[in-house]
């Protein structure tokens, strides 16, 4: 089994719990929009904050400036995050950027409810062709040489990563 199959497994709960929390906004009507936006604008850059003192992780695109400027547009505030510790290993890093990362896949089928009249330049910021399978690959390799303890680290980091987002969910 690879990597990305065994972290999608051990966190399908978690995932499940995420999209049921988010799954309550409105993303067609503007006041829930928002708040959708402010729930992700407590954890996004939370997490990316983190994942800047990770060591040996691939690049990602950071998106927190894209979710500040829909905010912004919206005459909304960027939020004060969440707080989220700081992974310190190169397997917490791929857990909690397995989570932002794969969130963009989601963001572009969310990206369609949006009213066409409000910004959604966050949740239009897909990968480019090749990206996630790429670093589905780069995951797969650095679980291979970190073994089964590698994994387990992984695997709590991503569950972490999806908690952060269902509390930040919770208090919008």
């Amino acid at each position: 089994m690879s990597a990305r199959s065994a972290l999608r497994s051990a966190t399908a709960k978690n995932h499940v719990m995420v999209d049921a929390a988010f799954g309550r906004f409105d993303l067609a009507d503007r006041g829930s929009y928002g708040s959708f936006l402010t729930a992700h604008a407590r954890a996004l850059p939370a997490v990316e904050k983190a994942l800047e003192h990770v060591p040996a992780l691939p690049a990602f695109g950071v998106r927190a400036d894209l979710l500040r400027q829909d905010l912004n547009q919206l005459g909304l505030p960027m939020p004060a995050p969440l707080p989220f510790p700081v992974p310190l290993s190169q397997a917490a890093g791929f857990g909690a950027l397995y989570v932002s990362e794969g969130s963009r896949l989601g963001g572009a089928m969310l990206a369609r409810q949006v009213h066409p009249e409000l910004p959604h330049t966050y949740l239009s910021a897909t990968h480019e062709a090749g990206d996630w399978r790429a670093f589905g690959r780069l995951l797969d390799s650095a679980a291979l040489a970190g073994g089964r303890s590698w994994l387990d680290d992984a695997i709590r980091s991503a569950r972490a990563t999806f908690d952060l987002y269902a509390e930040a969910a919770s208090t919008a």
